[in-house]
């Protein structure tokens, strides 16, 4: 009874023991590959491109060579999606997808071949959002896709969306998006959670990624728009 009782609490099935008991699924197994939503391909198309073009333009605002726009594009780009295959047991996806490097590499030379005016002010921050939004449903969708359970495949997502910007401001020595308190991982936990939590709950995969990701996109874009953050610790007061 207390297990059925956890189960519903956290909308996860059931399967019955041979004892008569029951235990939740904690999808111990690989899913069916409908798991994955439909538009999957391009969330993580959409995610890696607007990723590679920041790293790319961390490079470019320092007057760095070609080369280093596509090592900066390339790396901010895969860096969360590897680090996530790696711990998924996963192959690592651009590895095996040519289209990966070939997105970071046009995205590099779109930043090479473009006035710097293009890129000022906040579009890019814009289409940053778009990003962490995508990347952070379509790392929650492949971790439950290689049957990893609930709460981890959440936070598999939001290391697929936050990874490569965390590379790409250390590579760059900016503050690190962690040690910021505007609201930006928090967007992503709150993209790939919904994503998780909407698959639990029997919605379709298209409404909820769809879902997931306005929500992501919506508070990431409040916190550009209105300056929201979190509080700080206030331990030293």
């Amino acid at each position: 009874m207390f297990v059925q009782r956890i189960a519903l609490a956290f909308a996860l099935p059931l399967y019955r023991l041979r004892s008569g008991d029951y235990a939740p699924l904690m999808l111990p197994v690989p899913l069916p590959v409908e798991i994955l939503p439909v538009a999957a391909p391009w969330f993580d198309l959409a995610g890696l491109a607007v990723f590679a073009a920041s790293g790319a333009l961390a490079a470019a605002k320092r007057g760095q060579t070609f080369v280093t726009l596509v090592f900066f594009g390339l790396i901010t780009g895969v860096g969360g999606g590897t680090v996530r295959d790696l711990l998924i047991g996963a192959p690592v996806f651009w590895v095996h997808d040519a289209r990966a490097a070939s997105v970071c590499l046009g995205m590099a030379l779109l930043i090479w071949v473009t006035p710097e005016r293009w890129w000022k002010g906040e579009a890019l921050g814009w289409f940053d959002a778009v990003g962490l939004a995508a990347y952070a449903v379509y790392g929650a969708a492949k971790a439950l896709g290689y049957g990893v359970p609930p709460v981890p495949a959440a936070l598999m997502g939001v290391m697929t969306a936050c990874v490569g910007g965390i590379i790409r401001d250390v590579l760059a020595g900016e503050p690190s998006i962690l040690m910021r308190p505007e609201l930006y991982v928090t967007a992503a936990a709150l993209a790939a959670a919904s994503y998780v939590g909407l698959v639990l709950l029997g919605v379709p995969l298209s409404w909820a990624a769809v879902i997931a990701a306005s929500a992501g996109f919506t508070l990431r874009a409040a916190a550009i728009r209105f300056h929201l953050a979190l509080p700080a610790y206030g331990g030293r007061r």
